[in-house]
């Protein structure tokens, strides 16, 4: 891969992750409940769905399942779900009394924040069909192309990992603020609805849609 090709894949990575999505909202989500040293387990799920759809792409399984509307409809469906289901948890969080600095945030379990990341990348099919649009324009044919995608693999992750880390932590510092019961409550409720709205949001994506 030329180098002037890789820094406008670069570029256009960081556009990408900084566009708020089902990704950031999760993100922010666990660095308000866990802090960010907990929370960005998360984030570490996100990167191997992202890995896997990368993968599936370079495989051209990826063109099949875009082709395929039932298949489509179901990711989309679960996707959908998922992200009304963790509406709901978000929305039930219990807050605690941060007005005492010794108090304990609640414990996420490592590979149940994993997985949550894993499940909200993997079931949006509208990335699956981004990538098949975008990343070919990045490839030369004439060129190996593992090493290509193995290239475009790990600048993807680094950028992601990166922005991540940011939106976790910037949530994390959030919770210092929120000092009462009653304002972890409405934060909580506000990111339950922003879950909605991400949800509702990938309920309007059809196959056509790159």
């Amino acid at each position: 891969m030329l180098l002037e090709t890789w820094l406008a894949f670069f570029a256009a990575c960081w556009v990408i992750s900084l566009s708020p999505g089902a990704g950031a909202i999760a993100s922010m989500s666990c660095g308000l409940q866990y802090g960010f040293w907990r929370g960005y387990w998360n984030v570490l799920g996100l990167q191997l769905a992202l890995v896997l759809q990368i993968a599936i792409v370079a495989a051209g399984v990826g063109a099949v399942l875009a082709a395929s509307a039932l298949a489509f409809s179901l990711i989309k469906w679960f996707g959908v779900l998922y992200l009304v289901y963790l509406a709901i948890k978000q929305w039930r969080a219990l807050p605690s009394d941060m007005a005492d600095d010794a108090a304990v945030r609640p414990i996420g379990r490592p590979l149940s924040l994993v997985m949550r990341g894993f499940l909200v990348n993997i079931s949006n099919p509208k990335a699956l069909v981004f990538m098949l649009a975008i990343l070919p324009q990045f490839i030369d044919p004439h060129q190996p192309l593992l090493a290509q995608y193995l290239i475009i693999c790990a600048t993807m992750v680094a950028v992601d990992l990166t922005v991540m880390a940011g939106y976790t932590g910037l949530a994390s510092r959030v919770l210092r603020l929120l000092r009462t019961p009653k304002q972890q409550r409405r934060m909580n409720r506000t990111f339950a609805g922003l879950f909605v709205g991400a949800a509702a949001f990938l309920a309007t994506i059809h196959r056509g849609i790159a």
